[in-house]
């Protein structure tokens, strides 16, 4: 049986945690101390550590996961090879804990930036995809983040999504204002301001669901995109 479970981490980080009996992989290591507490609360054993992108919120902890688990695999692309012992490129395809990864190219918002789709049901995309919304596009290559956004809406619906941010309420804001009103996107803010006034997160959210309230995902050409997102960056 699999369990995910997020750990929150600096203000606005989700560190997910995919387990499968008492064995767990961690994603986007933000900081090393809540993972730590995690497991050693939970007895767990850390078999790897996967990253996304090079960025100091989601590589911070790996030094001090290290520390406690000197021989821990750590994996990601290759901008990450300061921090990863294992380097991916896109369409590779590997295995841990006898279930099946396959890397997704999704740059944009970082040169080199990854996605992982495990056993074709859950997607772990960093910054690539939040709900509702999409990273900045820091590398001002928007051809490269439509073509990420083009590959994760050909995932089946069902496929849950864990993005590495609790961004959901803003990013609902934004698209209020540049979606046509509906009943899902109204219904879908409500659900989001009740999980996150009791503190809960508001992800993961499915593949079906973001192609009805996520405006990137909308965007049929680059240019729509591209007006999108600037428009967004100073929203």
């Amino acid at each position: 049986m699999i369990t995910i479970t997020p750990i929150p981490a600096l203000s606005d980080n989700y560190i997910w945690v995919l387990q499968k009996d008492q064995q767990a992989i961690v994603f986007d290591p933000a900081q090393a101390h809540p993972v730590l507490d995690f497991f050693a609360k939970h007895s767990l054993e850390l078999t790897a550590c996967l990253l996304t992108h090079n960025h100091n919120d989601h590589t911070d902890g790996v030094a001090g996961l290290l520390e406690r688990y000197p021989d821990l695999v750590v994996i990601g692309p290759q901008e990450t090879a300061q921090f990863a012992n294992q380097i991916l490129q896109p369409e590779q395809q590997f295995g841990l804990l006898g279930l099946s990864f396959e890397v997704i190219e999704s740059a944009g918002h970082t040169a080199g930036h990854i996605s992982y789709l495990v056993d074709r049901e859950y997607l772990f995309c960093g910054d690539s995809l939040f709900s509702g919304g999409c990273g900045r596009v820091f590398t001002g290559d928007y051809s490269a983040q439509f073509a990420a956004l083009q590959r994760f809406k050909q995932l089946p619906d069902f496929v849950l999504v864990y993005p590495a941010h609790e961004y959901t309420q803003s990013n609902l804001k934004f698209a209020e204002a540049v979606m046509p009103p509906s009943c899902i996107l109204l219904e879908y803010q409500e659900r989001a301001d009740i999980l996150r006034a009791q503190h809960r997160p508001t992800l993961p959210t499915t593949i079906g669901i973001e192609k009805q309230i996520n405006p990137f995902l909308q965007a049929v050409s680059l240019d729509e995109f591209i007006a999108l997102r600037q428009q967004k960056d100073n929203f």
